[in-house]
């Protein structure tokens, strides 16, 4: 741990029982403390403890850590009830006002210290998503893509901006690029990312189905073919129709669940991932779908 030092002024230093109550229960009136619990056998210490370093090392002083080997300090660690580690622990006023454990990312590490420690403000790279969001939401997926990338490029496991340059490439129907964006993803079980992959999976089967109108007219000529309604859905979700979308899937499956292994319950679980749990789109969607299975 070169990094950490002892002494009052530190920005980052190790702390036992013979200087916690200055340097981080005290200190704590003044600064934003910041202790990371962590020991030598701890294979995710070492990958978190390099972040949350960087990242309270750039904060200028805006808030402390104090680095804590619970093999070396038992007591203390019975004391905060530590159960797993690493686990970091945020004091202010003498006391502890909030904690996480497990590694999280850069971007992850930086909101839980604005939030504690407010002047520190937004990284360069949260800035960038920030603006590319609101591209992403005015449409302009070239110019999202462009500082999604740039973004990455200063923190290349920032899941948002991972997903956020794969939808961007999606909707700018670039798959492949989006399929290697999305498979260098730090952690592919993330709900963002999950989210991406279904978008990318649906844009894969809409290939070439064939124009809106041409899909609404076979569906409405022939209402049990169940191939047209689902193709259709999935054109109906593309050009954002999402409750048109979400209601020929759940007519197929009011007259046919068995339809292609119950293929059109999947793909509208596809949609409640890529739309979001608490989406209201999502929210009513799936009452209708539960009333169908279930009544």
């Amino acid at each position: 741990m070169e990094n950490t030092a002892t002494g009052t002024g530190a920005i980052i230093f190790d702390a036992d029982m013979s200087n916690f109550m200055p340097d981080v229960i005290e200190r704590s009136m003044q600064v934003p403390v910041l202790v990371d619990f962590w020991a030598t056998w701890c294979e995710p210490c070492k990958t978190l403890g390099p972040i949350l370093e960087k990242v309270v090392s750039e904060a200028n002083g805006a808030v402390v850590m104090a680095k804590v080997d619970i093999d070396k300090t038992q007591e203390i660690a019975a004391q905060m009830q530590i159960r797993s580690v690493p686990t970091v622990v945020a004091f202010i006023d003498g006391r502890p006002v909030d904690a996480f454990a497990g590694v999280k990312t850069e971007s992850e590490i930086r909101e839980f210290i604005e939030k504690i420690a407010p002047e520190v403000g937004p990284s360069e790279s949260a800035k960038l998503i920030e603006y590319a969001d609101q591209a992403f939401e005015a449409e302009n997926y070239q110019e999202a893509g462009g500082a999604y990338s740039q973004a990455l490029q200063m923190e290349p496991d920032n899941i948002q901006a991972t997903a956020g340059l794969a939808n961007s490439l999606i909707k700018l129907g670039d798959l492949e690029n989006a399929e290697q964006v999305l498979s260098g993803a730090a952690d592919k079980n993330d709900p963002v990312i999950s989210a991406a992959l279904a978008a990318l999976e649906t844009a894969k089967q809409l290939g070439d189905i064939g124009y809106l109108d041409a899909l609404i007219k076979a569906a409405q000529d022939n209402p049990d073919d169940y191939q047209a309604k689902f193709d259709l859905s999935l054109a109906l979700w593309a050009a954002n129709k999402r409750d048109e979308a979400a209601q020929e899937l759940l007519d197929i499956i009011a007259a046919d669940r068995s339809w292609q292994d119950d293929g059109a319950r999947t793909q509208l679980l596809k949609f409640f991932e890529m739309a979001g749990p608490m989406d209201p789109f999502t929210v009513a969607a799936r009452r209708k779908l539960s009333s169908l299975l279930f009544s």
